[in-house]
C-alpha cells in the first residue's frame, strides 16, 4: 500500500511549491491513475514516493514504512518505472540485470536464470545481449520494468510509462498491470492523458498546479460529459472542482 500524506516540495529555483499538501493512497489490489497536465506535479510526487527526492514536509509510507526515515525497508517493496529510464548505455541488458540482482540479495547462480526469465517476460527475449543504447524508448521501458520486477515488489509506481509507446507497447503494459492487480499489488500510474488510463484505473486522482483537486472512481468519471468537459472544469475553476462534494 502506498500512502502519500500532506507531501509538499519547494524548489529554490521556482516561486511557490512544486506540490502542496498532496495526499492520497493506493490500496493493495488497486490501480490508481494520477492525472494532470505536464508540470502539474506528478513526477515530483512519484520521485518523493520512491525516495529519490526528499519532501520539504509531509510523509510517504510504503507498506507502513516511511520512505524518508526507513528508506532501506520501504524500498524493498517498490517497483519504479520512470518516464525516461536512465541506465549505463554501453552495458548489455543481461549483464546489467545480473549486476543489479546483487542489490536485491540474489545469488549469482539464480541471478542469470532469473534475469533471463524476466527479460523474456517483458518481451526482450533475443535482445538480452544487446547494449542498452541500441534499445528503442519502448524497449528501455520494458527493460526498466524487468529491473523493477527483480524483487517482486508489492507496490509499483509507473511515471508516464505509456507515453510515446506504440499500440503494442501500450497493450503490453496495460495487461501487465491487470495481472499485477490480480495478485493484489498496489499500482500508481501517472499520465497527462486521461484516455490512456481511464479504462484500467479503479480510481483517478487529479492534480493541478501542485494540488490534488479531485479523486473519482472510474464509475463516477462517467457522470461527466467526456474528458474535455472534465479538463475544462479543472482548468477554468479548479477550486470549484475541488470543493464539489459529490458527482
Amino acid at each position: 500500500m502506498i500512502e502519500v500524506k500532506q507531501a509538499t516540495k519547494v524548489f529554490s529555483s521556482r516561486h511557490g511549491p512544486a506540490i502542496n499538501s498532496v495526499s492520497f493512497d493506493v490500496k493493495n489490489g488497486e490501480v490508481v491513475g494520477f492525472v494532470g497536465l505536464n508540470g502539474a506535479g506528478k513526477t515530483t510526487t512519484i520521485r518523493i514516493a520512491v525516495g529519490v527526492s526528499l519532501p520539504t514536509s509531509g510523509t510517504v509510507l510504503i507498506d507502513g514504512h516511511d520512505i524518508t526515515n526507513e528508506k532501506a525497508e520501504a524500498s524493498k517493496s517498490i517497483g519504479w518505472v520512470p518516464e525516461i529510464p536512465n541506465f549505463e548505455p554501453n552495458a548489455k541488458a543481461l549483464t546489467l540485470m545480473r549486476y543489479l540482482s546483487g542489490f536485491y540479495g540474489i545469488d549469482r547462480t539464480e541471478a542469470r536464470s532469473r534475469s533471463k526469465d524476466l527479460l523474456a517476460s517483458v518481451g526482450l527475449s533475443g535482445f538480452e545481449n544487446r547494449k542498452i543504447r541500441t534499445y528503442s524508448q519502448g524497449m528501455k521501458k520494458r527493460f526498466s520494468l524487468a529491473v523493477s520486477l527483480l524483487s517482486d515488489p508489492q507496490n509499483f509506481l509507473f511515471d508516464e510509462v505509456l507515453n510515446g509507446l506504440d499500440p503494442e507497447g501500450i497493450h503490453f503494459f496495460r495487461e501487465l498491470m491487470r495481472g499485477q492487480k490480480r495478485v493484489n499489488k498496489a499500482i500508481l500510474l501517472s499520465s497527462h492523458i486521461l484516455t490512456e488510463i481511464e479504462n484500467i484505473a479503479d480510481r483517478i486522482v487529479f492534480i493541478h498546479r501542485g494540488r490534488i483537486i479531485k479523486t473519482v472512481t472510474r464509475e463516477e468519471l462517467g457522470a461527466y460529459e467526456g474528458v474535455r468537459g472534465i479538463l475544462r472544469i479543472i482548468l477554468q475553476n479548479p477550486q470549484a472542482w475541488r470543493n464539489t462534494s459529490s458527482i
